[in-house]
């Protein structure tokens, strides 16, 4: 089967994660162009891949390409990709999908009249730890889950006059920038959520417009319980990045810093001949992984839906579910409320 060609629009941040790990698809994909307004961006990403156009405007290159891949500032998601799926491209585009609820549902609609691939790249979905949790908290393995925290604690500072320090561009704080990825994760663990709150804080990332540190709490059907922190602030972290989803049976930790998931247990202890609480943060390990971004099971995943013409495992719809979530965490933070997140479920995509 021919290779699906490809055209990488936006050259900076997020860009270099994913092209690091083109080699690991050449089977599949072939990078054609990159499009950078920085020129001399779109310039380097093509002198690592032979025979790759650099162009400063994306439109030079759609007669070129099947797909694009979209990692530009936030606002510009919605415009970029309605003009790719309006020349009918397959688009997957960088987390969030637009910075307004009626741009999400205008590149949905964009995408069903086209006819083609919408995948939204929220690439901790294919983290091969997060998706083994995934697997077994879905199969009980560890008894019932009644509650999944996710720590993301990071130093992310932009200067006064980037694009992520204002609200307006970013589409929000850090619980929209980034916490969306956890949000999304907590949807897809627990299923449909009923009630709330968010409590951010600019204190300690002044640089930020809106919030770097942000703290949410929400419930689902069944009494279980979702929580996220997530900080652009950490001067020092002992978590990094870690997701620990309390079941009856024991815990089962996934430290995406350290490449490990995880089972503590007193079962897991007794094997150790060791006390319940001897030896804190051991566990039996169930997978290690690579540590990093794995973009590339993400892109592998968009391809095979272009190819297969299947849903992404991340489209539209279900995408839009939890930057909704967001949007009514928001709301209610402001109203000193606890929101009500009943009708957001993961089955409503109007």
């Amino acid at each position: 089967m021919a290779r699906i060609r490809l055209a990488l629009i936006g050259c900076g941040g997020m860009a270099n994660a994913h092209q690091r790990r083109f080699d690991r698809l050449q089977h599949q994909l072939q990078l054609v162009g990159a499009a950078d307004i920085a020129v001399e961006k779109a310039q380097a990403v093509a002198a690592l891949f032979p025979g790759t156009r650099a162009v400063a405007d994306y439109r030079d290159l759609l007669g070129e390409v099947d797909a694009v891949l979209i990692a530009l500032p936030h606002h510009l998601h919605h415009p970029a990709a309605k003009a790719c799926l309006e020349a009918g491209k397959h688009v997957l585009l960088e987390k969030p999908m637009a910075n307004s609820e009626a741009e999400c549902l205008d590149l949905i609609a964009a995408a069903r009249a086209a006819d083609r691939t919408l995948m939204i790249a929220y690439c901790m979905r294919f983290h091969p730890l997060v998706s083994r949790m995934k697997e077994l908290l879905d199969h009980r393995a560890y008894g019932e889950c009644f509650q999944v925290s996710i720590w993301t604690e990071q130093h992310t500072q932009y200067p006064p006059d980037h694009w992520a320090s204002s609200a307006a561009t970013l589409g929000g704080g850090q619980l929209f920038s980034h916490g969306c990825h956890y949000i999304d994760i907590l949807l897809w663990y627990l299923g449909r959520p009923l009630r709330g709150t968010h409590l951010g804080t600019n204190t300690g990332t002044p640089w930020m417009e809106r919030e770097g540190t942000s703290n949410v709490s929400i419930e689902f059907e069944g009494g279980r319980l979702g929580y996220h922190f997530g900080t652009w602030g950490a001067r020092g972290t002992r978590l990094g990045y870690a997701f620990h989803a309390h079941c009856t049976e024991g815990l089962i930790e996934a430290d995406i810093t350290r490449g490990q998931l995880l089972l503590h247990s007193g079962r897991t202890r007794e094997r150790a001949g060791e006390s319940l609480h001897a030896r804190r943060g051991d566990g039996e390990l169930l997978l290690e992984a690579e540590s990093g971004k794995h973009t590339e099971n993400e892109m592998a995943h968009f391809l095979d839906c272009v190819e297969q013409r299947k849903q992404p495992l991340t489209d539209g719809p279900g995408s839009l579910q939890g930057l909704r979530v967001i949007w009514r965490l928001y709301e209610a933070e402001c109203d000193n409320r606890v929101a009500d997140l009943r009708g957001l479920g993961l089955d409503q995509c109007n």
